[in-house]
């Protein structure tokens, strides 16, 4: 089977991009001929490891280099990069500004996309984020499997995002979410269309190294944006670190809140607690190498980076955010839910974390579990390939999507 996934910039960083790494890997090593297609290229090489089985190319190379490279090229070349460059400088024309990347989408790159699609004539396609899901369904020809993958439940979306999908993803021949209060949200706006649960998977789970529980490190990872609520974890480690002051939090990650961040920091007087690591090339290492993970997002939509720290068996605590952590969580047992945006209850779970090693352990263990039965490409892989079996059967009498 040919598989193709559309990312908008595979070269960045990111849950999705994780995601959709580990997908591509998984069918391919299950024989499949597969390849991921990134919008955009901004760097030499991704940030994620990928295996070499899966084809990885750009639509549109935004890399210093490649443009100085084009400079001498013939006139019509030249004219064609002309051209191009004041289409980058444009606003696209499909993609609605409530989009969450939009200031990645110019004109230039949704040209891009509408000729990859009108050039695809068979397989699978899986398109992974609302503004490439509408060019999908308006401009992908009809003989193409194609999947609308979601990586946010439909709530936080925008009013122009939700009016676009109730209007656009009945097009497709699945939508494919994250969480059972997804498929429930996206069921009720798209009646009709096949809404599929399939959560994401980790990578390597049996070959990632465990946490001992014995250093006084606790773990939060993700961009520093507000949606991340690294706002609210700061105060509420605070409180815990009171009656604690030997631990430490980490915060893995860069985004444009990180002078807020920083002035958080200061205000609470963590300078030899709370630190902003930027970064990392090794987030398995920093996992392993602590005792427990904090999620404190205001929403997710699965988020991948609790599921990794969950294969080290760190306990998790986290707020009960829409959606995601209650998929994965059962309080008590594989991590600790607190309200959301509850900063006292998040920071005594933290602290409560804090003072017990064997509970680190127990809830460690049982995270541990949990991630190897559910989430491991073992028992995900299957699901994908079992949905992309019957899109793919001889057509029935019931009409395909894009030909309504």
């Amino acid at each position: 089977m040919r598989i193709r996934y559309l990312l908008l910039h595979a070269y960045g960083t990111g849950g999705t991009i994780r995601t959709v790494f580990n997908q591509a890997e998984a069918m391919a090593a299950a024989g499949h001929d597969v390849e991921v297609i990134s919008v955009l290229r901004r760097r030499a090489a991704p940030r994620f490891p990928l295996d070499s089985r899966v084809r990885l190319r750009a639509l549109v190379d935004e890399r210093e280099s490649t443009r100085t490279a084009a400079a001498g090229r013939g006139p019509l070349a030249r004219a064609r990069d002309a051209r191009r460059a004041r289409d980058a400088g444009r606003a696209p024309r499909h993609v609605p500004r409530g989009e969450f990347g939009y200031e990645l989408f110019s004109l230039q790159a949704e040209k891009a996309v509408i000729r990859l699609l009108r050039e695809v004539r068979d397989g699978v396609l899986v398109s992974t984020r609302p503004g490439l899901n509408f060019l999908v369904a308006k401009y992908a020809r009809p003989e193409v499997v194609c999947v609308a993958q979601e990586h946010m439940n439909l709530g936080t979306y925008k009013k122009d995002i939700r009016a676009a999908i109730t209007s656009l993803y009945d097009r497709f021949d699945a939508v494919a979410v994250l969480t059972h209060g997804d498929r429930e949200e996206y069921e009720r706006v798209l009646p009709g269309t096949r809404v599929v649960r399939i959560p994401n998977a980790v990578h390597a789970v049996e070959q990632q190294r465990r946490s001992t529980y014995t250093n006084k490190v606790a773990v939060a990872a993700g961009r520093l944006f507000w949606q991340k609520g690294f706002d609210l974890l700061i105060p509420a480690f605070a409180q815990a670190v009171r009656e604690h002051p030997d631990w430490q939090l980490r915060i893995f990650g860069t985004g444009e809140r990180r002078d807020e961040l920083r002035a958080l920091i200061t205000e609470y007087e963590l300078y030899n607690h709370v630190f902003l690591m930027g970064h990392t090339s090794h987030l398995d290492d920093e996992l392993t190498n602590a005792s427990f993970y904090v999620l404190s997002s205001r929403f997710e939509g699965l988020p991948m980076v609790m599921l990794e720290a969950m294969t080290h068996g760190l306990p998790v605590v986290s707020f009960d955010c829409p959606t995601g952590p209650a998929d994965v969580i059962t309080d008590g047992k594989d991590g600790l839910l607190v309200p959301p945006d509850d900063i006292d209850a998040l920071g005594s779970a933290i602290s409560r974390l804090m003072a017990d090693e064997g509970l680190r352990a127990d809830v460690g263990a049982a995270a541990l579990a949990t991630a190897r039965s559910s989430y491991s490409p073992a028992a995900v892989q299957p699901q994908w390939e079992r949905l992309f079996n019957e899109l793919s059967a001889p057509p029935s009498e019931a009409d395909h999507g894009r030909s309504q």
